[in-house]
């Protein structure tokens, strides 16, 4: 009787331990998820803010934290404070465009020059980085018809709305291996009228928002 029991006890131990490890890979995803459309929309703020616009020469190459100039890091520790950096790209001319999110949760962006000077503030990178998890049930028809016409092997997995009004939609494979899901995934940006704007791939550096806190 007693081995009886204890073999029940050892199944119901595994089951609970089972659904716990689901309950963590599921919330991993859900997390990832979450910081794809979180940085496609600060990268996409960065590249199409009014100052870059105006005074960056040519398309933002993205650049990793680790490689921006000892000038830059040293301006953005000085003046922001605990700052994360969620983007960061170089254009033709050398000048480096940097998106960050406060300690307060806001967002700014920055310009510096080729030599890591600071030049300006992003005019509009705040309004268009920051975003609102929205559910996929209660994206507009338009987006939701777009991506099934476009995207028919297609999922729609996350969304997020910025302060512009602009949607940004993660897709991924139906069907497939979670490796090959992952792989498979793109942004999908529309208009606040729910038009197409453009499709990304995701931020090639995921977790850079994570690093921004470390001391340079």
């Amino acid at each position: 009787m007693k081995k009886t029991l204890f073999f029940v006890f050892a199944l119901v131990g595994l089951f609970l331990v089972s659904c716990n490890r689901e309950d963590i890979n599921a919330n991993s995803t859900t997390e990832d998820l979450t910081e794809v459309v979180q940085l496609s929309a600060a990268r996409a703020a960065a590249t199409t803010d009014t100052v870059t616009k105006q005074k960056c020469k040519g398309k933002l190459t993205e650049i990793e934290e680790a490689d921006l100039p000892a000038a830059v890091s040293s301006y953005i520790t000085t003046n922001y404070a605990g700052a994360e950096i969620q983007f960061a790209g170089k254009d033709a001319a050398g000048q480096i465009v940097v998106g960050l999110k406060l300690a307060d949760g806001t967002h700014t962006g920055v310009l510096f020059n080729a030599d890591g000077t600071f030049n300006k503030v992003l005019e509009k990178y705040g309004k268009k980085a920051k975003l609102t998890s929205v559910e996929i049930a209660s994206l507009p028809a338009a987006i939701t018809t777009y991506i099934t016409s476009n995207y028919a092997t297609y999922t729609a997995v996350k969304a997020g709305t910025n302060e512009a009004g602009d949607f940004f939609v993660v897709v991924e494979l139906t069907s497939g291996t979670d490796e090959e899901k992952k792989a498979s995934r793109k942004v999908v940006q529309f208009t606040a009228a729910g038009t197409f704007t453009q499709e990304t791939t995701p931020p090639a550096h995921p977790q850079r928002g994570k690093k921004g806190k470390k001391g340079r």
